[in-house]
Order: C-alpha cells, then sequence, then structure tokens
C-alpha cells in the first residue's frame, strides 16, 4: 500500500463514527447496500438525489476502492453570478484562446473562503446545516456589492477585494470554520490573507498587457449575486492530471480500461514512463476501475471538472445593486484609475483586434500530413502489395491506386510511405474547406516526405489552385529525426521525380539557410542528422520557420505541411514561446491527428504574431476494420 494512502487510512481510523439519519441514506439502506458504501456514493455525488447515489453504485460495483474509507475534501468558495459571471466567463475563453491555458483556466472564477479540508461521509450533512446558519447570521451585513480592484504581476492577474468587505468575508469564513469544526469534527482552515478572485496565474510574462487589455473591459460593479458554494473532490487524484475522453473505446485486453465518450480519468504523470508509447493507464472517474487507454482518445480536463457542488447559500443583494448604471466604481490596475463605463466589452476589443477579411493580414497555416499507408497497415505494407517479381498491386482499396515512379528501388517507400487513399480524400476535403472560408493560400510549403508533398498537393487540388501555386519542398521542414524508424534519413524522391510524376513542384525554389547556420545556398538533405538532439530539431525548426516567414512578405497565407511534431516546434518560435521539455513535447505530439493544424496570424502593427482558431473546422472520423465475408457469414 502507498504511503499516502496508508496515512489516510490511519486518519479515518482514528476518527470516531457517527450515525447519519439522512432520509436518502435510509432509502438506500432499504435496498441492501452496506451503510459505509451508501454513505460514500451520496458523499460522492452531493447528496442529491437517490437515482445520482444509485447510479454511482451501479457504476462503481468493480471498483477496487469502494470499501476503502477515505473521505473527500471539501472547499468553501465564494463564486460571483449573473452579469459579473458572464464577462469572466467571457474573459476565461478568449484569454484562453490568446494567450493559451493558465493555471486560472484549471478552476472557474471563485474567491476562496476555505481551502480543501477533509470530512467523513456520515458527517457532510453536518456542512451543510453549517452553510445554512452561519449564511442566515451573515445575510444581513453581507455587502450589496464587493469592492474589487485589479491588480497584475509578472506571474498573477486578478482582483483583490477591499478591505471593509474583506473583513467581512474573513468573519464569514472563520464562522463557517469554527462551526463545522465542532460539528464534524474536521479541521477546517479560513483564508485570512488577500481575499482575491483570480484571472490568470503562471502565463508567460509577455502575455501580461494582453492579458491586463482584456481584464480591463471587466466591470466589477457589473450586477451580480454572490453565492457561496460547497464543493468536493477525490482527494486521491489531486496531483493527477484528469484527461477527457473524446471517444469510446472497448477493450481488446484484461488490462486495458473501458471508457465512453465524456469520462473523466486521473492520469499520474510520474506513472508513465513503463507504458508502451502512445498509451496511457489512468483511473476512470465514472467507474473507479483502472487500466491502460490509447492516449490519443482523450484531451486534457480541467482541474474542477470532476468536482462536485454539494450546497449553496444565495446572498440576496440590494436591488440599487442591480440598477447601477451610471455611477460605477472605478477599476485600479496597481494604482491607476480606469472606468469601466468607457471599457468596451471583450467581444468589441476582439473585433478591432482580427481582421474583417482574413485575406488582409499573413497567416501560416501549419498542417500535418493526412493518413499514411503505414498507419493502416503496418510496417510490413509493402510485402502486403509486391508481387514476387516487385510489381506494385493492390491488396486493399484503401492502398493507393499507384506508387509513384522513381529510379532507385521500390523499397524506398518502406521508409517513405505515401498517402493511403483515405489520406488523399481527407487532403482534398480540407483543400475544398479552405476554398469555401475564402482562404486565399499564397505560398506553399512541404516536408521532403513523400505523404507530406501528395497532402499539400491534393489540398491545392481542393482549393483549385494546384495550376496557380507550386510546391516548394524544404528538408528543413522534416520532422524529429531521432523518431526515424530505420534510423537513418529516408531516402526521399527527387525534386525531378516527384516533378515527372506531375505533383507541382517548384524545382527553382532554394532558401537561404544551412543547418549549421552559414548561409551557403539552401538546406541540402545532406544537413539532416540522424538521431539528432531536440536542442538542434528545436534550433533547426525554430530557424526555418523565422527564414520561410521572411521569403514570404506577401499578404495571405502560408500553407505548411508537416509532420505532428511541426505544429508546435514552427508555431511556438513564431508567437513567441520557448520550446516544450522534450518529454511533454512528445505527449503533445502523440495526440495531433491526421491533418491536424494550427493558424497563427500577424499582428504587423504590434509586430508580432498570434494564435488563432484555424480556419476550418477538426476532420474527425472512426475506424473501420477489414472484413472477410466468410467469417461469421458461411464460417463458422
Amino acid at each position: 500500500m502507498a504511503v499516502a494512502e496508508t496515512q489516510l487510512y490511519a486518519k479515518v481510523s482514528n476518527k470516531h463514527r457517527s450515525k447519519s439519519t439522512s432520509v436518502l441514506l435510509e432509502s438506500l439502506l432499504a435496498k441492501g447496500f452496506p451503510a459505509h458504501i451508501a454513505q460514500k456514493a451520496l458523499a460522492a455525488t452531493g447528496q442529491k438525489t437517490i437515482e445520482d447515489a444509485a447510479k454511482w453504485l451501479h457504476s462503481h460495483c468493480n471498483d477496487p476502492s469502494l470499501d476503502d474509507p477515505i473521505p473527500q475534501e471539501y472547499a468553501l468558495y465564494l463564486c460571483p453570478t449573473g452579469r459579473l459571471h458572464n464577462h469572466l466567463q467571457e474573459f476565461w475563453k478568449e484569454s484562453k484562446r490568446q494567450c493559451g491555458k493558465n493555471r486560472a483556466h484549471e478552476v472557474f472564477p471563485h474567491i476562496t473562503l476555505c481551502d480543501f479540508f477533509t470530512c467523513e461521509d456520515q458527517k457532510v450533512e453536518l456542512l451543510y446545516d453549517t452553510l445554512k446558519r452561519v449564511g442566515d447570521s451573515f445575510s444581513q451585513c453581507f455587502p450589496p456589492s464587493i469592492s474589487l480592484s485589479l491588480h497584475s504581476s509578472t506571474s498573477y492577474l486578478g482582483f483583490f477585494i477591499g478591505d471593509s468587505h474583506s473583513n467581512i468575508l474573513r468573519d464569514f469564513a472563520l464562522a463557517f470554520s469554527s462551526e463545522a469544526s465542532a460539528l464534524a469534527d474536521c479541521h477546517v482552515k479560513p483564508c485570512l490573507k488577500q481575499l482575491h478572485l483570480t484571472l490568470a496565474h503562471k502565463f508567460y510574462p509577455h502575455h501580461q498587457k494582453t492579458l491586463e487589455q482584456l481584464a480591463k473591459c471587466i466591470n466589477p460593479g457589473e450586477a451580480c449575486q454572490w453565492v457561496a458554494a460547497l464543493y468536493s473532490r477525490d482527494m486521491r487524484f489531486v496531483h493527477y492530471q484528469t484527461l477527457r475522453a473524446l471517444f469510446q473505446y472497448k477493450p481488446q485486453n484484461i488490462d486495458e480500461l473501458m471508457i465512453n465518450t465524456g469520462d473523466f480519468i486521473y492520469v499520474d504523470p510520474t506513472q508513465q514512463s513503463d507504458v508502451s508509447e502512445g498509451w496511457v493507464i489512468g483511473t476512470s472517474h465514472r467507474t473507479g476501475c483502472r487500466g491502460f487507454l490509447p492516449e490519443n482518445y482523450t484531451e486534457r480536463a480541467n482541474e474542477s471538472d470532476t468536482w462536485v457542488k454539494h450546497r449553496e447559500y444565495v446572498f440576496v443583494t440590494a436591488s440599487k445593486f442591480f440598477s447601477q448604471t451610471e455611477n460605477e466604481p472605478n477599476v485600479k490596475l496597481n494604482g491607476e484609475v480606469h472606468n469601466p463605463s468607457m471599457a468596451r466589452s471583450v467581444t468589441n476589443v476582439l473585433s478591432l483586434q482580427l481582421p474583417q477579411n482574413p485575406t488582409l493580414r499573413r497567416g501560416v497555416l501549419v498542417m500535418r500530413h493526412g493518413e499514411r499507408v503505414d498507419e493502416v497497415f503496418g510496417k510490413s505494407w509493402l510485402q502486403q502489395c509486391l508481387t514476387a517479381d516487385g510489381k506494385y498491386y493492390r491488396p486493399d482499396l484503401n492502398f493507393p491506386s499507384t506508387l509513384p515512379k522513381r529510379k532507385d528501388s521500390v523499397k524506398h517507400f518502406e521508409y517513405d510511405p505515401p498517402l493511403s487513399c483515405c489520406g488523399i480524400f481527407q487532403s482534398r476535403l480540407i483543400g475544398e474547406a479552405l476554398l469555401d472560408q475564402q482562404v486565399t493560400v499564397n505560398y506553399v510549403y512541404s516536408s521532403p516526405a513523400l505523404r507530406c508533398v501528395q497532402t499539400a498537393q491534393h489540398v491545392l487540388q481542393g482549393l483549385k489552385l494546384d495550376q496557380k501555386v507550386k510546391i516548394r519542398v524544404e528538408p528543413g521542414l522534416f520532422e524529429w529525426t531521432k523518431w526515424e524508424a530505420s534510423r537513418v534519413i529516408p531516402n526521399f524522391m527527387t525534386l525531378t521525380e516527384l516533378a515527372e510524376a506531375s505533383y507541382k513542384i517548384d524545382t527553382s525554389y532554394r532558401l537561404t539557410y544551412t543547418y549549421d547556420f552559414i548561409a551557403r545556398g539552401n538546406f541540402p538533405l545532406s544537413s539532416l542528422v540522424p538521431s539528432e538532439s531536440y536542442e538542434v530539431y528545436v534550433s533547426r525548426s525554430s530557424a526555418v520557420i523565422k527564414q520561410i516567414i521572411t521569403a514570404c512578405p506577401s499578404k495571405g497565407v502560408i500553407l505548411i505541411v508537416g509532420h505532428g511534431s511541426s505544429l508546435a516546434s514552427f508555431t511556438r518560435p513564431l508567437i513567441g514561446l520557448p520550446a516544450r521539455d522534450s518529454s511533454d513535447f512528445a505527449q503533445v505530439v502523440r495526440k495531433i491527428p491526421s491533418l491536424g493544424m494550427c493558424f497563427c496570424e500577424e499582428l504587423k502593427e504590434e509586430n508580432k504574431w498570434q494564435m488563432v482558431n484555424p480556419p476550418v473546422k477538426t476532420l474527425t472520423h472512426g475506424a473501420n476494420a477489414a472484413f472477410n465475408w466468410r467469417n461469421g457469414i458461411v464460417e463458422d
């Protein structure tokens, strides 16, 4: 047993247990559930309905921790509602879109009154009673509006609560803490430091100005009803990552985890080192079961997505607060006064920042190639489609109809595979979608890998630009060579061979960049180093994207077709972000699907680039396994 769990057991077993007289509990006991398990189900679902608790019990019937006496953790938050909450949510959304996710996005807007504490399952109702009694006693002195002053630093942005109102909130938290500690026999620690409502935390310093501009658009004097809410979380997974399932997965082996779309999975980052690439091991929030699951079936979720709201106390505010329109309070940003009535909404600010016509500014669309044939048919795909005398044939309709001609051996396709037929269809579909959105593509760059050149060709066909725009094949766009299965640089088709195979190649293209950063005319294939270090790959990617931007001054979109690794390695230096840690980088790349894309837009007046939503939607589809009509139809 882990040390942390042993301590939890000791903490729980040393406490006196009392019986609950809850009507919900009595109903579950009447159904035959043991008392401690019924109490656990009620605590895990917020003690709302019998149906919720019974559903939880049914889902957790195979949960190995069902009998464990580990309680939930609880916290008391003061949360805004109404128009102020709507503006805060708008800020959450736009700050994430413009500056990426920061720690504040993990939780909803709130002021922490009492940080997380444990309470035994059978005593949780006493917390509800305490919240009601303390709320009633403070309802008359609770301020009709709360004074909020905007404060900013290089790693924090948020509203500080005015002193007089902070004192009232601290007294409320202290009263709840004292009564809950006495009645429920739990240690509740009120927050006595500077009370605040966090807007952004642990962000990159160069995003501070943008976040401040968005925050100034929030009027803290907006109509708001404050709610004291009691939340709980599973204390076993506090330091885990929370993932959300994008697709259903049915286990193929006994050690794999069954997940449904929308399920949350807790993953301990420290336990993933021995897991096979592309897989993670985690625990299902819905069932409590543990097992392996494919990582690309999931996405990162917020920390608070699995929290449960138990009870809330609504403080009724004065009517004048809701009718306030003229004499709105000023917002202070570190002593500087700003009038919210003069501030534009976040939406209005964005409408000024973003172009009305996407062709008015330069943009960079970085795209992963389409589905490659070996991704479907495995590493031995070439052996499956060659006859004894070395001629190509099509054993499945998803194999390409032909292979392009090359002067050297056809076996070189093994490490430079083409697109599957579905990959070709995907690429054309993306091109057609870009055409529908009237995206103007002026330049196209491609990795020398055949699958990338083919993707670029078919995207251009979908755009109806294949006779107007030629593909610039750039060896510097090739993926991190450490990931190359052959441990050597693949023998790519030459520009002449690609042109003779009817690919629209710009055979005159030369990029004034070399691998060793000495201008010698272009980046030759010979400069790619097998099994290069991560630092070398990052430097190569940063230098290549800067040279491409310099070589393409015209307005419109620069399309770059590369690999899964390209999305991060070419966009992060463009928008001023440092490279990810190599292990984090690998985790991100594994989740990027075929035709996954990122879009950066130039803000020339500010001499910078920002990442925005791609001009087209994502492409999602399911798997389609091989089928033999004999199996199950004719033969048993």
